[in-house]
């Protein structure tokens, strides 16, 4: 069995919170159209506008639609709500809340600017990363997935889980040059990585929308990267992957541990 769980509006439209079907071979394209058939009428819903998560891990951080289900699996339906032309970016990792948010380059000192956000927001974990040390979406979801499990087994790199993401993301050990590599400087573009609960989150992103670019995407930073971390084309070319750029990183990532 396969149990399907909705939250926010898909509660609502589907009129029940849970859901529970035969585990017969599927995928989670398979599903969606199942979900799609018995869908009341409403037009308000819209099924492409939906983030999933497969035993609290975001699909597209696994093989997206074609991921395969498997009975026991828990399935959670999360719409995501895009008001007013917005375009965010936010997920769900180990059943953990994740927003990516761009800032305009306007102010003197974003490094205050951090800290400050930070102190309004204690129970959120705010890191900013400057966005040419930032691959691609999956590169995001599979650092945070290795900071989220080793916050969970208790193996951190710091004492702050803040200061885990930004070594991973820098793939150093060394606090000060993680800092000094990928962190906040002035006059550079940088990314707001956000995990915590989804209202703090969302009161966040009203509180700074202003500043916010609203319409962006990953720029192409793979030559860069690659340079900045002295990957060579015979280390990639070695790797048996469609992503062999982004599984270095996530595999020097991961050899952090202690």
């Amino acid at each position: 069995m396969i149990t399907i769980k909705f939250l926010g509006g898909a509660k609502k439209s589907f009129s029940r919170d849970s859901l529970t079907i035969e585990s017969d071979p599927m995928s989670v394209s398979d599903l969606l159209n199942y979900l799609q058939k018995i869908l009341p009428r409403n037009p308000t819903f819209d099924m492409k506008n939906i983030l999933v998560a497969v035993n609290g891990v975001d699909s597209s951080a696994l093989q997206g639609q074609n991921t395969n289900l498997k009975d026991g699996d828990i399935i959670t339906i999360i719409p995501l709500v895009h008001g007013g032309g917005l375009n965010r970016k936010r997920y769900v990792i180990v059943n953990t809340n994740v927003e990516l948010i761009k800032l305009k380059k306007t102010e003197d000192d974003p490094v205050t600017f951090l800290e400050v956000l930070r102190g309004k927001y204690p129970n959120l974990v705010i890191q900013g990363i400057q966005s040419n040390y930032i691959l691609d979406l999956k590169h995001v979801k599979k650092v945070l997935t290795l900071s989220l499990a080793a916050e969970k087994a208790g193996e951190l790199l710091s004492n702050k889980m803040e200061t885990d993401i930004i070594m991973r993301f820098a793939c150093t050990r060394q606090i000060s040059d993680a800092i000094t590599k990928v962190g906040l400087q002035k006059g550079i573009d940088y990314v707001l990585v956000i995990v915590g609960k989804r209202s703090s989150i969302d009161k966040l992103f009203r509180e700074i929308k202003h500043m916010l670019i609203i319409h962006w995407t990953f720029a192409n930073n793979a030559k860069f990267i690659q340079q900045e971390f002295s990957i060579t084309r015979k280390e990639l070319d070695s790797i048996i992957s469609t992503t062999p750029l982004e599984d270095v990183l996530a595999e020097r990532s991961a050899v952090l541990f202690r």
